[in-house]
């Protein structure tokens, strides 16, 4: 019977190192390569349709991509310039041509308010709408006498101390739901409008803020600011009208539809994650001073409102500084009512309202 290779490479070497002594450690390591060679050979032979397969599937895919990409066959040596031209002639007689793209500078982008994209509508259905129409301070005062207590010009400031101490916060609090472009409005989730009488009409927010927001705006008039409310309640057809007026204004002066949704986002919340949709925001301007900009914070009202509102419940929403956690430029003039317990904290630790979420719910 023939000997295999293994057969005869271990009983020489075997007996190289028994024969003589001063060979021992050659045909140790001799005896072990040829173990190794032969162990390789069995592998290789045994998986030869599997080394075949993977072969062809190299060769395929690589001839796939020098057809796919000309440019790949010159840069490896395979083609000439010339042949790549002569592969994808240029056709001088298509009237096709691609349009150049011409990036949008948006840091030199003015972001549009809402009255930008209401001026000059005429459309019946949202007439109503108008961001011109504005409560004044006096006019909300004089409609609403019966409504504030004797006790509403008191001092309400809340300790900040005792609040952490006594008062357990909890996420199921009407007062803290937390609306953003990552957390809609809930489904399920319900409030009831509350009427505040003005001499133009009634301004519409949830009826549990309402003896907090007029506490304050009389505790302001007390003070000397004079204060004056703008969008309130706003429902969920007056937000998507207001967002995507935006994108097609933006789109008109060459954005593109995701440029244009990105900078619109960042001054009106996507439909659907607005806290005016649940009465809990509410603009507030003052009546010698009415532009939704960055200039209210410079005003007296504005001062006063950043300095005395959370006394009330109310806290800036979206803060300067704090554009990375809310996604939506510094405003001014939005205030959302969240309790006087947690407003309290907010202003003390100068957190947003994401930022009181992640600590202390």
């Amino acid at each position: 019977m023939k000997r295999s290779f293994r057969s005869r490479a271990t009983s020489f070497f075997i007996y190289i190192g028994k024969r003589y002594r001063l060979l021992i450690v050659p045909a140790i390591i001799g005896l072990a390569i040829s173990v190794l060679l032969c162990n390789l050979g069995d592998y290789f032979r045994r998986g030869t349709k599997r080394f075949a397969c993977t072969i062809f599937i190299l060769l395929c895919f690589m001839l796939g991509n020098s057809f796919a990409f000309p440019v790949f066959q010159e840069e490896m040596g395979f083609t000439s310039g010339d042949m790549i031209q002569e592969a994808v002639p240029a056709t001088e007689e298509s009237d096709i041509t691609l349009l150049e793209y011409e990036e949008t500078a948006l840091d030199d982008l003015q972001v549009l308010d809402d009255e930008d994209v209401l001026e000059g509508y005429e459309d019946a259905e949202l007439h109503d709408m108008e961001n011109a129409e504005k409560y004044s301070l006096t006019d909300i005062l004089e409609e609403n006498e019966q409504l504030l207590s004797e006790d509403s010009l008191e001092d309400t400031a809340i300790e900040v101390s005792e609040v952490q101490e006594e008062y357990q916060f909890s996420a199921d609090d009407w007062k803290l739901v937390l609306i953003n472009k990552q957390h809609p409005v809930p489904d399920d989730y319900t409030f009831k409008l509350g009427d505040i009488k003005t001499i133009k009409g009634n301004m519409q927010c949830d009826e549990r803020i309402i003896e907090e927001l007029l506490s304050m705006m009389q505790a302001a008039k007390k003070d000397g600011v004079t204060l004056a409310i703008c969008s309130p309640y706003r429902d969920l057809n007056r937000q998507k009208y207001l967002f995507n007026r935006k994108i097609e204004i933006y789109m008109s002066k060459g954005m593109s539809y995701m440029e244009a949704y990105c900078i619109s986002s960042q001054a009106v919340t996507v439909p659907g994650a607005s806290e005016h949709q649940i009465g809990l925001a509410i603009d507030i301007v003052s009546d010698d001073y009415i532009t939704l900009d960055e200039g209210f914070a410079d005003t007296a009202a504005g001062k006063w409102l950043a300095e005395h509102s959370y006394e009330y419940g109310f806290i800036l929403r979206y803060p300067k500084g704090k554009e990375y956690i809310t996604s939506i430029e510094y405003e001014p003039w939005h205030f959302r009512y969240v309790g006087k317990e947690a407003a309290a904290v907010m202003a003390q630790e100068n957190l947003t309202l994401e930022e009181f979420w992640n600590k202390y719910l």
